[in-house]
Protein backbone atom coordinates (compact mmCIF):
# COMPACT_ATOMS: atom_id res chain seq x y z
CA UNK A 1 0.00 0.00 0.00
CA UNK A 2 1.22 3.15 -0.88
CA UNK A 3 1.88 5.62 1.95
CA UNK A 4 0.26 8.77 2.10
CA UNK A 5 2.62 12.08 2.36
CA UNK A 6 1.76 14.44 4.91
CA UNK A 7 4.17 16.95 4.41
CA UNK A 8 3.07 18.92 0.97
CA UNK A 9 -0.45 18.54 2.54
CA UNK A 10 1.10 20.12 6.18
CA UNK A 11 2.94 22.78 4.35
CA UNK A 12 0.03 23.92 2.35
CA UNK A 13 -1.96 23.72 5.65
CA UNK A 14 0.23 26.14 7.40
CA UNK A 15 -0.12 28.78 4.18
CA UNK A 16 -3.29 28.83 5.05
CA UNK A 17 -3.26 28.77 8.68
CA UNK A 18 -2.68 32.40 8.98
CA UNK A 19 -5.46 33.82 7.03
CA UNK A 20 -7.58 31.69 9.28
CA UNK A 21 -5.93 32.63 12.46
CA UNK A 22 -5.98 36.10 11.66
CA UNK A 23 -10.10 36.47 11.50
CA UNK A 24 -10.74 35.03 14.36
CA UNK A 25 -7.77 36.58 16.54
CA UNK A 26 -8.80 40.40 14.92
CA UNK A 27 -12.41 39.63 15.90
CA UNK A 28 -11.42 39.77 19.81
CA UNK A 29 -9.37 42.76 19.70
CA UNK A 30 -11.78 44.36 17.69
CA UNK A 31 -13.12 46.69 20.83
CA UNK A 32 -9.78 47.43 21.69
CA UNK A 33 -8.90 48.99 18.41
CA UNK A 34 -11.92 50.55 17.78
CA UNK A 35 -11.32 52.52 21.39
CA UNK A 36 -7.24 53.48 20.16
CA UNK A 37 -8.22 54.59 16.99
CA UNK A 38 -11.51 56.33 17.92
CA UNK A 39 -14.16 54.39 15.84
CA UNK A 40 -17.58 54.47 15.24
CA UNK A 41 -19.48 51.27 14.72
CA UNK A 42 -19.40 51.67 10.89
CA UNK A 43 -15.85 51.46 10.97
CA UNK A 44 -15.71 48.52 13.53
CA UNK A 45 -18.03 46.73 10.79
CA UNK A 46 -15.34 47.85 7.66
CA UNK A 47 -12.56 46.61 9.72
CA UNK A 48 -13.69 42.91 9.08
CA UNK A 49 -15.88 43.63 6.10
CA UNK A 50 -12.88 45.20 3.95
CA UNK A 51 -11.04 41.87 4.22
CA UNK A 52 -13.89 39.95 3.84
CA UNK A 53 -14.95 42.08 0.40
CA UNK A 54 -11.10 42.54 -1.03
CA UNK A 55 -11.31 38.46 0.15
CA UNK A 56 -14.54 37.42 -2.09
CA UNK A 57 -13.49 39.64 -5.03
CA UNK A 58 -10.16 38.35 -5.73
CA UNK A 59 -11.37 34.46 -5.37
CA UNK A 60 -12.77 35.57 -9.22
CA UNK A 61 -9.51 36.93 -10.26
CA UNK A 62 -6.56 34.61 -8.28
CA UNK A 63 -7.75 30.91 -9.88
CA UNK A 64 -7.04 32.17 -13.45
CA UNK A 65 -4.38 34.46 -12.18
CA UNK A 66 -3.11 30.94 -10.98
CA UNK A 67 -3.88 28.69 -13.55
CA UNK A 68 -1.61 31.31 -15.65
CA UNK A 69 1.33 32.16 -14.15
CA UNK A 70 1.66 29.08 -11.79
CA UNK A 71 -0.22 28.02 -8.67
CA UNK A 72 2.50 28.13 -6.14
CA UNK A 73 3.94 31.24 -7.35
CA UNK A 74 0.57 32.89 -7.05
CA UNK A 75 0.35 31.39 -3.39
CA UNK A 76 3.65 32.34 -2.57
CA UNK A 77 2.71 36.12 -3.90
CA UNK A 78 -0.26 36.52 -1.99
CA UNK A 79 1.96 35.45 1.46
CA UNK A 80 4.25 37.95 0.46
CA UNK A 81 1.14 40.50 0.03
CA UNK A 82 -0.39 39.13 3.37
CA UNK A 83 2.80 39.79 5.24
CA UNK A 84 3.06 43.31 4.05
CA UNK A 85 -0.35 44.35 4.79
CA UNK A 86 0.14 42.85 8.17
CA UNK A 87 3.02 45.52 8.85
CA UNK A 88 0.70 48.06 7.36
CA UNK A 89 -2.06 47.03 9.99
CA UNK A 90 0.23 46.97 12.89
CA UNK A 91 1.70 50.60 11.64
CA UNK A 92 -2.01 52.14 11.43
CA UNK A 93 -2.72 55.46 12.60
CA UNK A 94 -6.06 56.19 12.19
CA UNK A 95 -9.47 53.77 10.21
CA UNK A 96 -8.83 54.77 6.67
CA UNK A 97 -5.18 53.38 6.95
CA UNK A 98 -6.52 50.42 8.97
CA UNK A 99 -8.94 49.77 6.25
CA UNK A 100 -6.45 49.87 3.32
CA UNK A 101 -4.12 47.63 5.01
CA UNK A 102 -7.48 45.11 5.63
CA UNK A 103 -8.03 45.77 1.77
CA UNK A 104 -4.41 44.40 1.00
CA UNK A 105 -4.87 41.36 3.48
CA UNK A 106 -7.96 39.87 1.74
CA UNK A 107 -6.05 40.31 -1.80
CA UNK A 108 -3.41 38.60 -0.12
CA UNK A 109 -5.24 36.06 1.62
CA UNK A 110 -7.14 35.36 -1.03
CA UNK A 111 -4.38 33.97 -3.56
CA UNK A 112 -2.78 32.05 -0.63
CA UNK A 113 -6.41 29.98 -0.22
CA UNK A 114 -6.70 29.46 -3.77
CA UNK A 115 -3.29 28.50 -4.16
CA UNK A 116 -3.18 26.00 -1.73
CA UNK A 117 -6.47 24.56 -2.48
CA UNK A 118 -5.41 23.90 -6.27
CA UNK A 119 -1.65 22.53 -4.88
CA UNK A 120 -3.46 19.93 -2.64
CA UNK A 121 -5.34 18.88 -5.11
CA UNK A 122 -2.83 18.51 -7.92
CA UNK A 123 -0.69 17.20 -5.59
CA UNK A 124 -2.40 14.34 -4.43
CA UNK A 125 -4.01 12.27 -7.60
CA UNK A 126 -5.56 9.92 -5.77
CA UNK A 127 -8.83 10.12 -4.03
CA UNK A 128 -8.33 8.53 -1.01
CA UNK A 129 -5.09 10.45 -0.48
CA UNK A 130 -6.78 13.62 -1.65
CA UNK A 131 -10.05 13.41 0.68
CA UNK A 132 -6.79 13.08 3.96
CA UNK A 133 -5.25 16.13 2.89
CA UNK A 134 -8.50 18.26 2.58
CA UNK A 135 -9.39 16.49 5.77
CA UNK A 136 -5.97 17.61 7.51
CA UNK A 137 -6.37 20.68 5.93
CA UNK A 138 -9.86 21.17 7.94
CA UNK A 139 -8.28 20.13 10.92
CA UNK A 140 -5.45 23.02 10.88
CA UNK A 141 -8.21 25.47 9.63
CA UNK A 142 -10.36 24.43 12.60
CA UNK A 143 -7.73 24.60 14.56
CA UNK A 144 -6.73 28.53 13.54
CA UNK A 145 -10.29 29.30 14.12
CA UNK A 146 -10.56 28.13 17.66
CA UNK A 147 -7.55 29.14 18.65
CA UNK A 148 -7.75 33.07 17.12
CA UNK A 149 -9.81 34.71 19.70
CA UNK A 150 -7.63 32.91 23.03
CA UNK A 151 -4.79 34.19 21.87
CA UNK A 152 -5.95 37.65 20.03
CA UNK A 153 -6.87 38.26 23.26
CA UNK A 154 -3.85 37.62 24.90
CA UNK A 155 -1.64 39.19 22.47
CA UNK A 156 -4.03 42.57 22.68
CA UNK A 157 -4.12 42.63 26.58
CA UNK A 158 -0.30 41.85 27.21
CA UNK A 159 1.49 43.61 23.94
CA UNK A 160 -1.72 45.79 22.57
CA UNK A 161 -3.58 45.30 19.33
CA UNK A 162 -0.64 45.70 17.39
CA UNK A 163 1.21 42.85 17.59
CA UNK A 164 -1.78 40.90 16.19
CA UNK A 165 -1.01 41.42 12.71
CA UNK A 166 3.09 42.23 13.06
CA UNK A 167 3.07 38.67 14.83
CA UNK A 168 2.01 37.24 11.17
CA UNK A 169 5.59 38.40 9.85
CA UNK A 170 7.85 35.87 10.93
CA UNK A 171 5.13 33.30 10.04
CA UNK A 172 4.61 34.53 6.74
CA UNK A 173 8.51 34.31 6.32
CA UNK A 174 8.60 30.62 7.48
CA UNK A 175 5.88 29.64 4.83
CA UNK A 176 8.08 31.50 1.72
CA UNK A 177 10.42 29.10 3.01
CA UNK A 178 8.95 25.93 3.56
CA UNK A 179 6.36 25.78 0.78
CA UNK A 180 8.98 25.87 -2.27
CA UNK A 181 10.93 22.79 -0.42
CA UNK A 182 8.16 20.69 -0.32
CA UNK A 183 5.43 21.67 -3.06
CA UNK A 184 6.74 21.67 -6.65
CA UNK A 185 5.07 24.11 -9.35
CA UNK A 186 1.90 22.93 -10.91
CA UNK A 187 0.02 25.24 -13.96
CA UNK A 188 -3.29 24.74 -15.90
CA UNK A 189 -3.16 23.23 -19.28
CA UNK A 190 -5.32 25.90 -20.88
CA UNK A 191 -5.17 29.30 -18.49
CA UNK A 192 -8.49 30.50 -17.98
CA UNK A 193 -9.87 34.35 -19.20
CA UNK A 194 -9.74 37.31 -16.42
CA UNK A 195 -12.83 38.95 -16.43
CA UNK A 196 -12.13 41.92 -14.81
CA UNK A 197 -15.96 43.70 -15.76
CA UNK A 198 -17.46 40.65 -14.06
CA UNK A 199 -15.05 41.21 -11.14
CA UNK A 200 -15.89 44.89 -10.85
CA UNK A 201 -19.43 44.22 -10.60
CA UNK A 202 -19.67 42.43 -8.35
CA UNK A 203 -17.59 43.82 -5.76
CA UNK A 204 -19.68 46.49 -6.37
CA UNK A 205 -22.80 44.98 -5.76
CA UNK A 206 -21.28 43.62 -2.07
CA UNK A 207 -19.69 47.31 -1.07
CA UNK A 208 -22.96 49.23 -1.98
CA UNK A 209 -25.14 46.71 0.14
CA UNK A 210 -22.79 46.84 2.71
CA UNK A 211 -22.48 50.73 3.00
CA UNK A 212 -25.79 51.31 2.58
CA UNK A 213 -26.69 48.82 5.55
CA UNK A 214 -23.89 50.57 7.80
CA UNK A 215 -24.54 53.93 6.94
CA UNK A 216 -28.23 54.41 5.73
CA UNK A 217 -30.32 56.58 8.09
CA UNK A 218 -33.10 57.64 5.84
CA UNK A 219 -35.61 55.73 3.44
CA UNK A 220 -33.84 57.27 0.67
CA UNK A 221 -30.74 56.80 1.29
CA UNK A 222 -31.58 52.80 1.68
CA UNK A 223 -34.01 52.92 -1.41
CA UNK A 224 -31.05 54.50 -3.71
CA UNK A 225 -28.72 52.15 -2.29
CA UNK A 226 -30.62 49.30 -2.56
CA UNK A 227 -31.28 49.97 -5.77
CA UNK A 228 -27.91 50.26 -6.86
CA UNK A 229 -26.63 47.76 -5.54
CA UNK A 230 -29.36 45.18 -7.38
CA UNK A 231 -28.64 47.06 -10.35
CA UNK A 232 -24.81 46.37 -10.09
CA UNK A 233 -26.03 42.48 -9.26
CA UNK A 234 -28.46 42.44 -12.24
CA UNK A 235 -25.72 43.61 -14.52
CA UNK A 236 -23.12 40.91 -13.36
CA UNK A 237 -25.71 38.27 -13.99
CA UNK A 238 -26.49 39.29 -17.38
CA UNK A 239 -22.57 39.84 -18.20
CA UNK A 240 -21.56 35.94 -16.76
CA UNK A 241 -24.30 34.84 -19.11
CA UNK A 242 -22.91 36.65 -22.40
CA UNK A 243 -19.81 35.19 -21.88
CA UNK A 244 -18.51 31.80 -22.78
CA UNK A 245 -16.52 30.74 -19.78
CA UNK A 246 -18.16 32.49 -17.02
CA UNK A 247 -16.20 33.02 -13.56
CA UNK A 248 -19.85 32.04 -12.09
CA UNK A 249 -22.43 30.69 -14.27
CA UNK A 250 -25.98 32.07 -12.71
CA UNK A 251 -27.45 28.43 -14.15
CA UNK A 252 -25.98 27.05 -11.31
CA UNK A 253 -28.97 28.70 -9.07
CA UNK A 254 -31.80 27.72 -10.98
CA UNK A 255 -31.59 24.09 -9.44
CA UNK A 256 -33.58 23.73 -6.61
CA UNK A 257 -30.85 22.34 -4.18
CA UNK A 258 -28.06 24.85 -5.55
CA UNK A 259 -30.59 27.92 -3.94
CA UNK A 260 -31.02 25.63 -0.94
CA UNK A 261 -27.17 25.30 -0.57
CA UNK A 262 -26.95 28.89 -1.42
CA UNK A 263 -29.24 30.32 1.06
CA UNK A 264 -27.65 27.84 3.84
CA UNK A 265 -24.03 29.33 2.94
CA UNK A 266 -25.57 32.64 3.19
CA UNK A 267 -27.34 32.33 6.76
CA UNK A 268 -24.75 30.12 8.37
CA UNK A 269 -22.67 32.78 7.35
CA UNK A 270 -24.84 36.17 9.13
CA UNK A 271 -25.83 32.76 11.71
CA UNK A 272 -23.08 32.42 13.01
CA UNK A 273 -19.63 33.86 11.37
CA UNK A 274 -20.74 37.57 11.59
CA UNK A 275 -22.47 36.92 14.90
CA UNK A 276 -18.93 36.07 16.33
CA UNK A 277 -17.71 39.27 15.36
CA UNK A 278 -20.09 40.89 17.52
CA UNK A 279 -20.03 38.74 20.60
CA UNK A 280 -16.57 39.92 21.99
CA UNK A 281 -18.56 43.90 22.00
CA UNK A 282 -21.62 42.03 23.64
CA UNK A 283 -19.27 40.49 26.54
CA UNK A 284 -17.36 43.30 27.35
CA UNK A 285 -20.34 45.60 27.00
CA UNK A 286 -22.81 42.99 29.06
CA UNK A 287 -20.57 41.56 31.33
CA UNK A 288 -17.93 43.75 31.74
CA UNK A 289 -15.07 41.43 30.03
CA UNK A 290 -11.65 42.32 29.22
CA UNK A 291 -10.18 42.02 26.07
CA UNK A 292 -8.21 38.89 27.33
CA UNK A 293 -11.16 37.61 29.42
CA UNK A 294 -13.58 37.62 26.15
CA UNK A 295 -10.95 35.77 24.14
CA UNK A 296 -10.89 32.82 26.78
CA UNK A 297 -15.12 33.15 26.97
CA UNK A 298 -14.89 32.78 22.78
CA UNK A 299 -13.68 29.37 22.70
CA UNK A 300 -17.20 28.37 24.02
CA UNK A 301 -17.97 29.30 20.72
CA UNK A 302 -15.41 28.02 18.41
CA UNK A 303 -13.52 24.91 20.30
CA UNK A 304 -17.13 22.53 18.62
CA UNK A 305 -15.64 23.26 15.33
CA UNK A 306 -12.86 21.77 15.55
CA UNK A 307 -14.10 18.38 17.42
CA UNK A 308 -17.64 17.92 15.56
CA UNK A 309 -17.03 18.15 11.74
CA UNK A 310 -16.20 13.95 11.81
CA UNK A 311 -19.48 13.44 13.88
CA UNK A 312 -21.38 15.47 10.74
CA UNK A 313 -19.58 13.26 8.26
CA UNK A 314 -21.41 10.45 9.88
CA UNK A 315 -24.51 12.05 10.42
CA UNK A 316 -25.01 13.00 7.17
CA UNK A 317 -24.14 9.72 5.71
CA UNK A 318 -26.92 8.56 8.47
CA UNK A 319 -29.38 11.05 7.56
CA UNK A 320 -28.76 12.56 4.74
CA UNK A 321 -28.30 16.13 3.74
CA UNK A 322 -31.82 17.39 4.20
CA UNK A 323 -32.27 16.37 7.73
CA UNK A 324 -28.75 17.39 8.71
CA UNK A 325 -28.95 20.73 7.50
CA UNK A 326 -32.38 21.58 9.11
CA UNK A 327 -31.00 19.98 12.48
CA UNK A 328 -28.19 22.48 12.33
CA UNK A 329 -29.57 25.55 11.04
CA UNK A 330 -32.40 24.88 14.21
CA UNK A 331 -29.64 24.24 16.70
CA UNK A 332 -28.17 27.92 15.27
CA UNK A 333 -31.14 29.65 15.29
CA UNK A 334 -31.75 28.33 19.26
CA UNK A 335 -28.41 29.43 20.07
CA UNK A 336 -28.96 33.13 18.56
CA UNK A 337 -32.19 33.11 20.83
CA UNK A 338 -30.58 32.05 23.58
CA UNK A 339 -28.17 35.19 23.24
CA UNK A 340 -31.40 37.47 22.48
CA UNK A 341 -32.69 36.76 25.66
CA UNK A 342 -31.07 39.27 27.99
CA UNK A 343 -28.88 36.19 29.20
CA UNK A 344 -26.88 35.43 32.42
CA UNK A 345 -23.35 34.72 32.26
CA UNK A 346 -23.84 30.95 32.17
CA UNK A 347 -26.82 31.43 29.78
CA UNK A 348 -24.14 33.34 27.29
CA UNK A 349 -21.87 30.56 27.38
CA UNK A 350 -24.68 27.83 26.64
CA UNK A 351 -25.47 30.47 23.87
CA UNK A 352 -22.44 30.44 22.23
CA UNK A 353 -21.70 26.57 22.27
CA UNK A 354 -25.00 25.84 20.67
CA UNK A 355 -24.65 27.80 17.87
CA UNK A 356 -21.07 26.27 17.49
CA UNK A 357 -22.49 23.41 17.54
CA UNK A 358 -25.04 23.54 15.09
CA UNK A 359 -22.49 25.65 12.48
CA UNK A 360 -19.52 22.57 12.94
CA UNK A 361 -22.69 19.89 11.91
CA UNK A 362 -23.19 22.20 8.61
CA UNK A 363 -20.14 24.27 7.89
CA UNK A 364 -17.91 21.07 6.81
CA UNK A 365 -20.51 19.30 4.75
CA UNK A 366 -21.94 22.28 2.92
CA UNK A 367 -19.27 21.83 0.10
CA UNK A 368 -19.22 18.45 -0.24
CA UNK A 369 -23.04 19.20 -1.16
CA UNK A 370 -22.47 21.96 -3.51
CA UNK A 371 -19.79 19.69 -5.72
CA UNK A 372 -22.03 16.55 -5.72
CA UNK A 373 -25.62 18.40 -6.34
CA UNK A 374 -23.90 20.18 -8.78
CA UNK A 375 -23.48 19.20 -12.79
CA UNK A 376 -20.24 17.04 -12.45
CA UNK A 377 -19.16 19.56 -15.14
CA UNK A 378 -19.52 22.79 -13.06
CA UNK A 379 -17.82 21.06 -9.90
CA UNK A 380 -14.84 23.69 -9.84
CA UNK A 381 -17.38 26.74 -10.27
CA UNK A 382 -19.87 25.42 -7.88
CA UNK A 383 -16.81 25.07 -5.23
CA UNK A 384 -16.22 28.38 -6.56
CA UNK A 385 -19.28 29.67 -5.67
CA UNK A 386 -19.47 28.13 -2.17
CA UNK A 387 -16.56 30.36 -1.18
CA UNK A 388 -18.13 32.97 -2.58
CA UNK A 389 -21.67 32.78 -1.37
CA UNK A 390 -19.67 32.27 2.12
CA UNK A 391 -17.83 35.33 1.96
CA UNK A 392 -20.07 37.21 0.56
CA UNK A 393 -22.64 36.37 3.22
CA UNK A 394 -20.31 36.65 5.83
CA UNK A 395 -19.53 40.59 5.06
CA UNK A 396 -23.32 41.18 3.92
CA UNK A 397 -24.05 39.93 8.22
CA UNK A 398 -21.73 41.80 9.38
CA UNK A 399 -23.25 44.75 7.95
CA UNK A 400 -26.81 43.67 8.63
CA UNK A 401 -26.15 42.73 12.48
CA UNK A 402 -24.46 45.99 12.97
CA UNK A 403 -27.28 48.17 11.33
CA UNK A 404 -29.79 45.91 13.70
CA UNK A 405 -27.39 47.11 16.79
CA UNK A 406 -27.43 50.75 15.64
CA UNK A 407 -25.89 53.11 17.52
CA UNK A 408 -26.89 52.23 20.81
CA UNK A 409 -24.20 49.52 22.25
CA UNK A 410 -26.34 48.80 25.63
CA UNK A 411 -25.80 45.11 26.74
CA UNK A 412 -30.04 45.59 25.91
CA UNK A 413 -29.50 46.54 21.91
CA UNK A 414 -27.82 43.50 21.21
CA UNK A 415 -30.92 41.80 21.83
CA UNK A 416 -31.76 42.75 18.08
CA UNK A 417 -29.07 41.50 16.70
CA UNK A 418 -29.35 38.22 17.95
CA UNK A 419 -32.86 38.02 16.91
CA UNK A 420 -31.92 38.49 13.48
CA UNK A 421 -29.24 36.03 13.09
CA UNK A 422 -31.96 33.52 14.68
CA UNK A 423 -34.25 34.52 12.11
CA UNK A 424 -31.75 34.07 9.06
CA UNK A 425 -31.04 30.80 10.53
CA UNK A 426 -34.93 29.93 10.61
CA UNK A 427 -34.65 30.97 7.12
CA UNK A 428 -31.88 28.43 6.22
CA UNK A 429 -33.75 25.92 7.81
CA UNK A 430 -37.22 26.70 5.83
CA UNK A 431 -34.89 26.25 2.78
CA UNK A 432 -33.39 22.73 3.76
CA UNK A 433 -36.69 21.59 4.60
CA UNK A 434 -38.54 22.80 1.25
CA UNK A 435 -35.59 22.87 -1.42
CA UNK A 436 -33.13 19.31 -0.88
CA UNK A 437 -34.05 16.50 -2.14
CA UNK A 438 -34.39 13.95 0.95
CA UNK A 439 -31.93 11.17 0.03
CA UNK A 440 -29.24 13.20 -0.75
CA UNK A 441 -26.04 12.34 1.01
CA UNK A 442 -22.62 12.32 -0.44
CA UNK A 443 -21.05 10.99 -3.37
Amino acid sequence: MKRFRRTPALALSFAGFLTQLDVTAVVVALPTIGDDLGFGLAAYAWTMDAYSLAFTATLLASGALADRHGRRRALLAGNMLFAVASLACGLAWDGPSLWVARVAQGLGAAFVITGSIALTASAYPDPADRARAFGLAGIVSGAAMALGPTLGGAVAAWFGWRWIFLANLPFCLLAAWIVPRLVAEERADAARPLDLMGIALLTLALGIAIETLLAGRTTLHLAIGTGASLACATLFVMQQKRRPHPVLDPALLTQPAMIAVAVLLITVSIGYWAVLVYLPLFLTTAFGLSTAQAGVALLAATVPMVFLPPLAGRLATRWGWRALFTCGLVTIAAGDLALALQPTWTMALLGMAVIATGTALVQSQLSGAVVTLAPPAQAGMASALTIVMRQGGFALGIAALGAALGLEQEASAYASVFLLASAASGLGAAAAILLLPAGATRP
